[in-house]
């Protein structure tokens, strides 16, 4: 296309982002119109895509960072033929797949955006995707807007990027002045975000991002820079195109009053078809070579206590071999959650976020887009900085495999800022995530391999200290289940717990049988889904007496989902929750379980004050009035 042509396709964008606000009454059209003219340019002459083949490993990836700029993303689909104009027009509809923000129910999506600041690590993980995995040549672009160039991720993508030299990696910055209620920190102070791009290793290019010549002219020397990644730092008005709108202040988030003369003045130009050049055949993405006879990890009943940390990295090291998808992402952690292992064994697939949790929780994304099987791993404590990320995953119908370690009060002397106390709440509240709490090292690495298995976010909340060996190397272990460990006829209460709760349960138990106390004791080591058959069971059996014991604060966590298990349920058991009622403080393991009234005792104490509540109130609240 001339540069003229390119101009006017830069003008239908605007148009059609104009008339999608106007369809929807909603929309942020002053953001899409601002970066038309480097869309415009990236996809009559840099873009290499099918459209008709979104799935080809060759293609170029461009991720919306800035989200909300959807309505441009849209205009370009339509100008790419890849959607009608009536298609187009279903902006924010109920039902639509144009939704408010991008996501992957468009197969030209590869992940959802929105939440600002997420898109260039995500695009920074899928050039790492393309160098390190894929070893496939394409390019991966991301279109930033210059407020979300304050949220802290992005600079742990633009370091990350730069460190690793990932020249495949072109940032476009829209630099339009005004964010949501003004001006933006650094307004069209160009080198001031080209200073830190290059302070990082970055190659910094500063146009007039409605130039359409220097446009071109910097994506060719983004192209054919070697060794770093680029950031073009384009000067722009935001609506741009329109004098309703012009670098006009209060106009963010909001259609046109007046589209039709907004269109006028953008010269009502009529619909543009643009032919992306499809991507040369490179071939099929790498992958590496499988060796099926590698086994998962075996411990042996003998007594000797294990850490289900250090099983979660023996077995994932051991996966590596066994599967060629698998990848590791360690947040700088690895020699406590044993991720070394995977690092010794398979380092080609081991990859170090450093102390990123968001770039962490980006990598996996990215890599997840690509088809590979990440699991990403740090302190438990430490994922909730990258909560907003993988809330986000789940928009994204993403495949992560996360791992927590070092959780609750028993991690002993480094104290309340190291324990997480509610990741298991965090991870449960996730649609459609499983959660789960293993308690001893075979079942540990069997848990590691049903994640890989499972297609959605799954979380493993392992623990610092090592504990007993409960179970056969041949004892099976299902998403969705609850192991009993100890069972009578004779049962009144049962004791529910998982990991450093269930081995104080067992101990409990011992007590109270010692006192002519029958106790049931469930190993509830999948959290989310919860089994309920195997509770309700329970609760039947004990007359509705249930203590449910965890290493956590009450909310959120197993308490709650013995709870929800009987929501809709005739039969409501008596739940006694213990849980972490405090901010604990530094001690020994055992002192602090004690102190939050967690251990053995604490259960003993509490299973025989509701057994001694009698049978009358038992029979009622199970539901045998």
């Amino acid at each position: 296309m001339t540069d003229e042509e390119i101009h006017q396709l830069a003008q239908r964008l605007r148009i059609d982002s104009v008339r999608e606000a106007a369809a929807a009454n909603s929309g942020h059209p002053t953001s899409a119109m601002s970066a038309a003219d480097l869309m415009a340019v990236l996809m009559a002459r840099h873009l290499h895509y099918d459209f008709d083949d979104p799935a080809n490993p060759n293609n170029d990836h461009l991720i919306f960072s800035k989200g909300h700029a959807s309505l441009l993303l849209y205009a370009m689909f339509a100008a790419a033929g890849a959607i009608t104009d009536e298609e187009l027009l279903t902006f924010r509809k109920f039902g639509s797949r144009l939704e408010g923000h991008p996501t992957p129910l468009l197969p030209w999506v590869d992940v959802a955006t929105g939440s600002l600041g997420q898109g260039l690590p995500i695009a920074a993980a899928i050039a790492l995707c393309a160098r390190d995995l894929d070893r496939l040549p394409y390019t991966v672009w991301a279109l930033c807007g210059d407020s979300e160039m304050a949220e802290g991720s992005i600079w742990e993508a633009v370091e990350h990027a730069g460190v690793l030299g990932l020249d495949n990696l072109v940032a476009i910055i829209d630099v339009n002045r005004l964010g949501q209620r003004g001006e933006t920190m650094h307004g069209w102070d160009l080198r001031s975000y080209a200073q830190r791009a290059e302070a990082n290793g970055w190659h910094a290019i500063e146009i007039d991002g409605h130039d359409i010549v220097a446009i071109d002219r910097a994506y060719t020397e983004a192209q054919s820079t070697a060794g770093r990644p680029t950031m073009i730092i384009a000067r722009t008005i935001k609506g741009y195109g329109a004098t309703e709108t012009a670098n006009m202040e209060g106009k963010h988030g909001q259609p046109l009053k007046d589209p039709q003369k907004a269109i006028q003045e953008l010269g009502d130009v009529g619909p543009v078809h643009v032919e992306v050049a499809k991507p040369e055949s490179h071939g099929a993405p790498h992958r590496f070579d499988p060796d099926p006879s590698v086994q998962l990890p075996t411990y042996a009943l003998d007594g000797k206590a294990v850490a289900t940390r250090r099983a979660f990295g023996e077995a994932l090291a051991a996966l590596m071999r066994r599967r060629g998808d698998v990848v590791a992402i360690d947040g700088e952690v690895g020699n406590s959650t044993y991720l070394q292992d995977a690092r010794q064994d398979t380092p080609e697939r081991y990859f170090e976020a450093y102390i990123a949790e968001q770039m962490m929780i980006s990598m996996a994304v990215g890599f997840q887009a690509r088809g590979w099987t990440p699991f990403a791993s740090t302190f438990a404590a430490f994922l909730s900085r990258g909560y907003d990320f993988v809330r986000m995953a789940v928009i994204s119908q993403a495949k992560l495999c996360l791992n927590g370690s070092h959780a609750g009060v028993s991690i002993g002397e480094d104290g309340p800022s190291q324990m997480a106390l509610e990741d298991l709440a965090e991870f449960r509240a996730l649609g459609h995530s499983v959660v789960l709490y293993p308690s001893d090292p075979n079942q540990t690495a069997k848990l590691v391999a049903a994640m890989a298995d499972h297609d959605g976010i799954s979380y493993l909340r392992s623990t610092r200290a090592a504990l007993p060996t409960l179970y056969s190397p041949s004892e099976e272990f299902a998403i969705g289940g609850a192991k009993v460990l100890r069972e009578s006829d004779d049962d009144q209460v049962t004791l529910i717990g998982a990991g450093v709760t269930l081995h104080e349960a067992l101990k409990a138990a011992d007590a109270l049988a010692a006192d002519g106390v029958g106790a049931r004791v469930i190993d509830l080591y999948s959290v989310k889904p919860v089994d309920a058959v195997t509770l309700a069971a329970a609760s039947r059996a004990t007359r509705g007496r249930l203590v449910v014991v965890e290493d956590h604060w009450p909310e959120g966590g197993l308490g709650d989902a013995v709870l929800s298990a009987f929501a809709d349920s005739d039969e409501r058991p008596r739940v006694v929750k213990l849980g972490v009622s405090h901010v604990p403080g530094s001690g020994k393991p055992a002192e602090l379980l004690a102190d939050c009234g967690i251990d053995h005792d604490a259960i003993a104490k509490a299973a025989r004050r509701l057994v001694q509540l009698g049978p009358q109130i038992s029979d009622m609240v199970a539901g045998t009035r």
